[in-house]
């Protein structure tokens, strides 16, 4: 993936549009988007200060009311048919609420759906922020609070940049647009499948908009074209039938958090490079952070040297990460001088676009079997799994976005990937084999997603908003031909 110049998108013949002055209406959607920012930001805030959680330890009525919310915005926005929808868990609990509305099509025209989520994560220790979470906040240039970048700011790109075509197209705006607005992502989107199936028609598109990435940094534009793949799982070591006294029994047998410690050891070899085999990994990504930005952007300790070999995005982007992130033994303060009989890890791998989920499942597996220290008996669960995914980036749809991103910004958009995983992604290719599926965003490094103090990038915002703005007056005057 080579850094990629927004100037003109040159796909199957340069756009219609992009090769004919008049033909979308630039200078016109960008004094739209300033018209209305200051309100755009105001619904956002309000937005904010919903704590709409799926989480099932959560109260479900402020998700009901975001969704509420959220319906309320689109018809404000002059979309008629508005909806919010659920299906039902494995369990038979009802999902997240998803708000879904949609504008039909003209004739030979292409229909875009637009994709964000209204869940938002739990807001962590309060003592940790510098404001309250649930209420939005400027300070230097940035909108603090939950949810201010993930995922709400994607509705309000999404509402907003609609509101600037249909403003300034008029009758000439054909587009057909779906917006469906999530209401569990943050949960892991237990019912995503089931709704596409369930409501596979009103969904169906020719182009699909995700808006949950981030760009580049600020000031410079992306469209992400892959994202990792994930699985875990958790691993148990067991030595013993029962506990026993340290003193009375140690030497001759190692306790479990011991062997069990050695045996995650052998995760990774002398340099910090995954060492199990059978996984894909590559390293001819075209773009690359720094080690000083990396540890910038991750809070890295000073002295704390850097894992891995091959450049920081490839690391990031295009090899796996296996992370421990799960650790059962008793905590410091209770312990006593006892050798435990089992201990139990859970591990996180992150896997490289390509990478089949199963095959890398199965290769955790082998390895920890054949790797049992001292013969101790080894218990592989395995647990979730998702798939990765990798963008045409020859798609009418990408050169256009890549176009747009440039236009809106200023600068040339590049092509980066996200070392996270979605994992609905590769549920909507499935289930709609031929759309053409693109994954922008609002955030950027500093925007700090799931954690204390999250923030969006005020003016990368009104960016993204004219960006997607003309993105959808790109497709209504040309369409995918």
């Amino acid at each position: 993936m080579t850094p990629t110049s927004a100037a003109t998108p040159d796909h199957v013949g340069t756009p219609r549009s992009a090769r004919s002055a008049g033909t979308t209406d630039a200078d016109g959607l960008r004094l739209s988007v300033d018209r209305s920012f200051e309100d755009t930001l105001e619904r956002l805030s309000e937005l904010v200060a919903i704590p709409g959680i799926a989480w099932p330890s959560f109260d479900p009525a402020p998700l009901d009311a975001s969704a509420a919310a959220v319906a309320e915005l689109l018809r404000a926005a002059g979309l008629e048919d508005v909806q919010v929808l659920r299906s039902q868990k494995d369990d038979g609990t009802p999902g997240g609420p998803a708000v879904v509305a949609r504008r039909q099509a003209a004739e030979g025209k292409p229909t875009i759906l637009l994709y964000a989520h209204h869940d938002v994560q739990p807001p962590g220790d309060p003592a940790l922020w510098e404001s309250e979470p649930f209420t939005a906040v400027e300070r230097n240039g940035r909108l603090y609070g939950r949810g201010a970048a993930d995922d709400k700011a994607g509705i309000m790109a999404h509402v907003a940049a609609y509101t600037a075509a249909a403003e300034v197209l008029g009758s000439k705006f054909g587009l057909g647009v779906t917006f469906f607005f999530e209401g569990e992502e943050e949960a892991g989107s237990p019912t995503f499948r089931t709704f596409l199936e369930a409501h596979r028609q009103l969904l169906s598109a020719d182009v699909i908009v995700v808006a949950d990435s981030s760009n580049w940094k600020v000031g410079i534009p992306a469209l992400t074209t892959s994202l990792r793949g994930l699985v875990d799982g958790t691993i148990e070591v067991q030595v013993l039938e029962h506990a026993v006294h340290s003193g009375m029994f140690g030497g001759p047998v190692l306790d479990a958090p011991t062997l069990l410690s050695r045996l995650i050891a052998t995760l990774h070899d002398a340099e910090g490079n995954v060492a199990i085999e059978g996984l894909v990994a590559y390293d001819n990504v075209g773009v690359d952070l720094t080690e000083a930005e990396y540890r910038a952007d991750s809070s890295m300790l000073d002295g704390v040297q850097l894992a891995g070999t091959g450049s920081i995005a490839a690391r990031l982007w295009t090899k796996p990460a296996l992370s421990i992130i799960g650790f059962d033994a008793p905590a410091v303060d209770v312990a006593s001088n006892t050798l435990l009989p089992r201990a139990r890890a859970k591990f996180s791998l992150r896997l490289a676009p390509g990478q089949v989920p199963a095959a890398a499942m199965e290769a955790v597996r082998r390895h920890v079997e054949a790797n049992a220290p001292f013969g101790a008996k080894v218990v592989f669960t395995p647990g979730e799994s998702g798939n990765s995914f990798l963008a045409d980036t020859s798609s009418t749809a990408a050169k256009l976005a890549m176009w747009a991103l440039g236009e809106a910004w200023g600068v040339p958009a590049v092509e980066m990937g996200i070392g996270g995983s979605i994992p609905f992604i590769a549920d909507l290719m499935e289930v709609y084999p031929d759309v053409q599926i693109l994954v922008t965003g609002v955030e950027d490094p500093d925007s700090r997603a799931h954690s204390a103090n999250e923030s969006l990038h005020i003016g990368d915002f009104k960016n993204a908003i004219l960006a997607e703005a003309l993105l959808l007056a790109q497709l209504s005057a040309d369409g995918l031909g």
